[in-house]
């Protein structure tokens, strides 16, 4: 089936024709089939690189020609950013993965929107009306269903925008479902399954200098090191192709691309700026360490990286520059990054209260998944590592035999239902006890279940929380969101999140940065630092010495998670002391990506705790406020007059207050020459530009330039160098003083 014998844009056409691809895999020819181009509702299960982007593009156009609007709806921010620019070239796509308490109505302009699923679920518990106008539903990775932490969200947004419109097309996609029928049937869909894949995949297990498959056996030049992995990828290297290494934990990751770069030693020019660009930026040991494996040919991708540096690391490897990559499981997690053979080094990591559990099957085929580059690889190789005979029959029966697990619902735990039940309340789709059991019997929970009224003692018992908590009203049987209920709803919090912060708030004697922050790092919202015995003389002593500025009282039950909390508060309260980032990662023993990923997350829950404040202590509010921008741009207060100018970051705000350069008034009476000099005539250009008339300087009498847009910095201006930040004062609550 030839693409350009199908009703969809020949600009579409066009752009796969580029990348030679003229005519449908044979998976993508049976959607068309099946009625993709139809409306009808298709699950789509077939292994990576088989094409099922194309799928989802082929079936948004026909919707779009039929005048409808398109939702794309992916696990990841990144992947989001990736599928936004794929998308853009053939439509109007906007992407929507910020703030959660926003409607965001502008998204209705566009023909595409792609969102996480949490985005989504924000969207509709503010009731956004451009969705009630989506006609195509396309969700990537599907089988995320079954994920104990964000399976009953992506469940319920499917739900209720099925129940928004009852016409909604419905494409779901994965290569790893377990259970398809069950799905398909859930979503009244049509079962695509193939095993077919445009490049060979061959999977097996490698044990003493031989691969050996279900059709026969391979050969490794077992004596170019000491070890197995390593031969492995040097193998694969030797004859063109790239590898990438699976194991379980950053610091094996670390360590393997240490050895593979000592090892390939790669003299590829275009390794060297990449290294440079990485170096450029390094601020930390792991971080010169990516720089000097990069510079031969190796790298390590896990969630510790700056996002920055994952991008580079993933672009170096999609141009070939990058010959291998060490890699925890978040690198098989949708992203498009294949290579030639796929090693799966480590079957066990590391579970708390249980010790090494083997991965699951379903983890081990997206890894798996990833071998075989389309047009570029004659074939793939995904190679398990068994440590002795027996163990290979055993790694073949346990992994490369053995179907994924089946996907079940998580709606039904304790711990997800009461925030849930408070949106579909709030959101009106169910008023009452009956309604509620009635939409949760269109779930996949009540699909797969042979009795849904099981979940009716959960949901009684999700009643009976919220209207404890006031945030709903019960009026002869009618459920009713309280004020404080639909902000709750509104802002994506855990309804037990909104309790703590409400009444640490109201019983709170005086406002406390690291007593909020302590407060928000224990709720079920907040991942919380992981506590070391190390830290425990400075954390003791810093919960004796300075018990007063604390919100949480000190539990002689469940210490862990009170200390967990408070390390957490210390780490972000550095931050917003304008703490180097070196200094950070060394004192709590964090990487980038960690600091990044902990701010990020309190920065909503610092906005939710300033929205609460409000409606529950207004003299809070303004504290809460500027705490928010604090964390936002990782400043003291002091900083914050000079932080709200477009363009202007933490070290640039303390370069002009160094300098004397308080506030923007100060800045305005310096002049334009005076903050060129601290700060370079571009950048003082744009500050001039928000500032006015009154700005300009005698020599630039007529410059009037646009201001850049909000954090226009680069990210060099976003962290300094430690000499350019403060010293921390004498109160600053540091777990450092207490070392």
């Amino acid at each position: 089936m030839r693409l350009s014998d199908l009703p969809v844009p020949a600009a579409l056409v066009e752009r796969y024709a580029a990348r030679g691809i003229t005519d449908l895999y044979p998976p993508q020819a049976a959607c068309v089939e099946e009625g993709l181009l139809e409306g009808r509702n298709l699950l789509v299960s077939i292994p990576t690189a088989s094409g099922k982007t194309l799928v989802a593009e082929l079936a948004m156009h026909a919707a779009i020609a039929r005048g409808g609007t398109c939702l794309y709806i992916v696990p990841l921010r990144a992947l989001a950013a990736e599928k936004y620019a794929e998308f853009s070239a053939g439509a109007r796509v906007g992407i929507a993965t910020g703030d959660y308490d926003r409607r965001d109505e502008h998204l209705g302009r566009f023909e595409i929107v792609v969102a996480t699923s949490e985005k989504v679920d924000s969207l509709l518990r503010n009731r956004t009306p451009w969705l009630a106008d989506v006609a195509l539903l396309v969700v990537d990775e599907i089988h995320l269903i079954g994920s104990p932490d964000r399976g009953a969200t992506l469940e319920l947004v499917i739900a209720k925008l099925r129940r928004l419109n009852p016409s909604l097309q419905v494409i779901g996609l994965s290569a790893t479902i377990g259970n398809p029928s069950a799905l398909a049937g859930w979503l009244d869909a049509t079962l695509v399954a193939s095993d077919w894949r445009p490049v060979r995949l061959r999977q097996g297990v490698y044990f003493r200098g031989q691969i050996r498959f279900h059709d026969g056996c391979r050969e490794v030049d077992a004596t170019a090191s000491k070890s197995d992995d390593l031969n492995l990828c040097l193998d694969t290297i030797a004859e063109g192709g790239q590898v990438l290494v699976f194991v379980n934990s950053r610091r094996n990751a670390e360590g393997f691309a240490k050895r593979a770069a000592s090892a390939i030693r790669s003299k590829d020019p275009a390794l060297a700026d990449l290294a440079r660009r990485i170096a450029d930026l390094a601020v930390t040991e792991p971080d010169r360490s990516l720089a000097a494996c990069v510079a031969q040919g190796a790298a390590f991708h896990h969630a510790g990286l700056r996002s920055e540096y994952r991008g580079l690391v993933e672009d170096g490897f999609r141009s070939g520059a990058i010959r291998c990559i060490a890699a925890t499981p978040t690198l098989a997690a949708g992203l498009n990054l294949p290579a030639r053979r796929v090693v799966v080094r480590d079957c066990f990591r590391f579970a708390g209260g249980q010790g090494m559990v083997p991965i699951p099957v379903q983890e081990y085929h997206q890894m798996a998944g990833r071998a075989g580059r389309p047009h570029l690889d004659p074939y793939g190789e995904a190679v398990l590592i068994a440590r002795s005979d027996e163990a290979i029959d055993e790694l073949f029966a346990r992994y490369i035999d053995a179907p994924p697990e089946p996907i079940t619902s998580h709606c039904g735990d304790p711990g997800v239902l009461p925030g849930h039940v408070l949106s579909l309340v709030a959101t009106r789709f169910a008023r009452t006890r009956e309604e509620l059991a009635a939409f949760m019997a269109t779930t996949f929970y009540g699909h797969t279940h042979r009795d849904p009224s099981a979940l009716e003692p959960s949901i009684d018992e999700s009643l009976l929380f919220l209207l404890d908590a006031e945030m709903i009203s019960d009026l002869s049987g009618r459920f009713e969101p309280t004020d404080y209920g639909s902000l709750v709803s509104r802002l994506y919090v855990h309804p037990l999140t909104a309790e703590a912060i409400t009444h640490a708030l109201l019983e709170a004697e005086a406002f406390s940065d690291v007593g909020l922050l302590q407060v928000l790092a224990s709720t079920p919202d907040m991942p919380a630092l992981y506590v070391k015995a190390r830290d425990m003389q400075g954390l003791s002593r810093f919960a004796y010495e300075r018990e007063e500025e604390l919100w949480m009282e000190f539990p002689w039950e469940s210490q862990e998670s009170f200390f967990r909390a408070l390390k957490t508060a210390l780490l972000l309260n550095d931050y917003i002391s304008e703490a180097s980032e070196e200094t950070i990662c060394e004192r709590y023993e964090v990487a980038p990506g960690d600091i990044h990923s902990t701010v990020t997350n309190i920065s909503w829950l610092v906005h939710a705790a300033t929205r609460l404040a409000r409606m529950f202590r207004p003299e809070f509010e303004r504290e809460a406020a500027d705490l928010e921008l604090c964390v936002a741009h990782g400043v003291r207060r002091e900083l914050l007059p000079l932080v709200r100018l477009r363009g202007i970051g933490r070290v640039r705000a303390r370069r002009l207050f160094t300098n004397g350069l308080v506030d923007p008034e100060a800045v305005r009476r310096a002049g334009r020459d005076e903050v060129a000099r601290i700060l370079g005539r571009g950048i003082a250009d744009q500050v001039f530009a928000q500032l006015g008339e009154e700005g300009r300087t005698a020599a630039d009498p007529g410059a009037r330039d646009g201001a850049g847009p909000r954090g226009a910095g680069t990210e060099k201006e976003t962290r300094a160098t430690g000499a350019e930040r403060p010293k921390p004062g004498p109160r600053q609550a540091s777990l450092h003083q207490f070392e």
